[in-house]
């Protein structure tokens, strides 16, 4: 790029600069020196690719969605937790809020994330340990007592039945007289990420996604600011895939929902917004960086050139960021600490829009009190004590940070030609029941494609390991300790108990004649095609459970058995 055109888009972004509004802070450096909201080439010098890199705020968004960056809004502190039962969520929740944090994120446990009961014979032993039990709306609203659901943003991490938990979020919102049109937050709902590395699905893809179309639907017409769709790359990491293959896989996953609100006639520029996504933040700091980076710059092209969206926030990529879970070590664990920090520094300098870190006892149990402390703290020093709020992109320009960026981005475009390619050996005429990416993915997902080449990856890291070419300190190096033995969280098996009495309970106070109706109307809604947001929304408000709704689809759609693979 000229250095004209490079001056030109340096004004661009100072008008919007100066237009935008700032946050009441002191920009200056510890030392107190003046630093500039963003940084870009010398005044007359020319760049040979700037146009890839840009101004902060203008497409393709490399350097950040905002011209203010954090100056204008600082990242949300988004700290994931839920264990026991409802109740005692609920005072972890009061906790965090008081402590400064700026947005709730649900854990669930194994049967709410499985669609089960906690009276279901499979959910013994499980019910309240590694998240809080759900078993309906009148959990729900235990859950958020006293915290005014209009007023806080939520995100609920389940996929498999995202739909029926929302909906009782959705009634626990209107038992406390919010309007569900004000509410903000991010549903995962990212089933495909279930199929790929999670496993926790309960049907066959296809009635899966017919339940996502349904609330992408309910949600652009009646929810505007809640986003139904957070595409998880989380959990593809953590299953062993590389950095390339977390962004790659995550994204055809994102395109391939694009896909399905374009084939259920909705308008790209409404609800692609309405998607959000969720990046493991890994130990390899730089290349966490430039994955953010390319992220953001693919999908502001791939919206624009291939799906035709002509907003800029359609042609955003919002993401949550927590950091890397299989990172962490039981031991050495207060080691724990130092990888949180740093991944979460690569985070912010990535651009994140909210960040959740991980506790230094994670790898043991469900976080403390003290722990959880710890790494909410974390993420206020990094945003109060570093200076990283005050610059837009501040590694931007590196010439090590740009190559990477660029070869991260060049190895996604090669999977995600790989996807489709896939997907027309699939449908040789061409004729894509939603789109040409989601029949790759539904393909690969089948022959087990995905699970293949993340268990490929993640054997070459594991040889590494054990070979001592990559080195995990307090592991394969530096063993010593005087560590001790941590106080952890332990949940009572009463818990387990007493959720079963109290859901008894509440099934021996409803009307059973009613919760009959609705789910019957509910399957006639499944059955016939159309939007079943609303019937299941009359289901939860009779206080059916989450099993019995998922049981009555399960019954009607079958269940799904992964291929074998060897």
């Amino acid at each position: 790029m000229d250095a004209d055109a490079i001056e030109e888009g340096r004004r661009r972004w100072q008008a919007r600069y100066d237009s935008a509004r700032k946050r009441d802070a002191d920009f200056t450096t510890l030392s107190g020196d003046s630093v500039e909201p963003a940084y870009g080439p010398r005044p007359g010098d020319s760049v040979e690719g700037f146009e890839r890199i840009g101004w902060p705020g203008e497409y393709p968004f490399t350097r950040g969605l905002y011209p203010t960056g954090y100056r204008g809004r600082t990242w949300t502190i988004r700290q994931f937790a839920g264990f026991g039962n409802a109740e005692q969520t609920n005072e972890r929740y009061k906790m965090i809020l008081k402590a400064g944090g700026g947005g709730l994120s649900v854990a669930f446990d194994m049967p709410t994330l499985m669609g089960r009961d906690s009276d279901d014979p499979r959910s013994l032993g499980e019910v309240g340990h590694c998240g809080v039990a759900i078993d309906s709306a009148a959990d729900m609203e235990v859950l958020f007592k006293d915290i005014p659901l209009g007023d806080v943003t939520t995100s609920m991490t389940i996929s498999g039945p995202a739909v029926p938990v929302f909906c009782m979020y959705l009634v626990a919102a209107e038992r406390q007289g919010v309007d569900p049109a004000v509410l903000n937050g991010t549903l995962q709902t990212d089933i495909f990420k279930e199929y790929i590395a999670q496993k926790e699905w309960l049907f066959p893809p296809e009635p899966h996604l017919r339940l996502i179309g349904d609330l992408m639907e309910h949600c652009a017409h009646g929810i505007p600011a809640y986003k139904p769709l957070s595409v998880s790359g989380y959990h593809i990491r953590e299953a062993g895939a590389t950095a390339a293959q977390e962004l790659a896989y995550t994204l055809a996953d994102g395109f391939g929902y694009v896909e399905l609100g374009l084939s259920r006639g909705l308008d790209v520029n409404t609800f692609a917004p309405g998607l959000s996504f969720f990046f493991d933040a890994h130990l390899d700091f730089f290349e966490e960086i430039a994955k953010f980076r390319a992220a953001r710059r693919i999908w502001a092209r791939w919206m624009r050139d291939v799906y035709g969206a002509t907003s800029e926030k359609a042609q955003w990529l919002r993401f949550h960021t927590q950091t890397a879970g299989v990172s962490l070590t039981a031991q050495q664990p207060y080691n724990n600490v130092v990888r949180t920090a740093v991944e979460a520094l690569a985070a912010v300098l990535g651009g994140t829009n909210s960040l959740h870190t991980n506790a230094l006892d994670e790898t043991l149990a469900l976080p403390s009190e003290q722990a959880a402390e710890i790494a909410l703290r974390t993420q206020q020093v990094l945003m109060e004590e570093t200076g990283v709020a005050n610059v837009a992109d501040p590694l931007g320009g590196s010439w090590f940070i740009e190559s990477l960026t660029d070869r991260i981005e060049a190895d996604a475009e090669k999977i995600f030609e790989q996807i489709k390619e896939r997907g027309a050996r699939a449908v040789p005429n061409g004729q894509h029941p939603i789109g040409p990416m989601t029949s790759g993915i539904l393909r690969g997902i089948e022959d087990g494609w995905f699970t293949g080449e993340i268990a490929e990856s993640a054997f070459r890291y594991q040889q590494a390991l054990e070979k001592g070419e990559k080195k995990v300190v307090g592991v394969n190096c530096a063993h010593g300790s005087v560590t001790g033995d941590l106080e952890i969280l332990r949940v009572s098996h009463e818990v387990e108990r007493d959720q079963v009495r109290i859901l008894a309970d509440r099934k021996a106070a409803r009307d059973d004649a009613r919760v009959r109706s609705s789910l019957a109307a509910m399957l006639d809604a499944a059955r016939s095609g159309g939007n079943m947001i609303e019937p299941m929304l009359a289901a939860v408000r009779a206080e059916a459970t989450l099993g019995e709704i998922c049981d009555v689809l399960r019954e009607e759609w079958g269940v799904y058995t992964e291929p074998a693979g060897f």
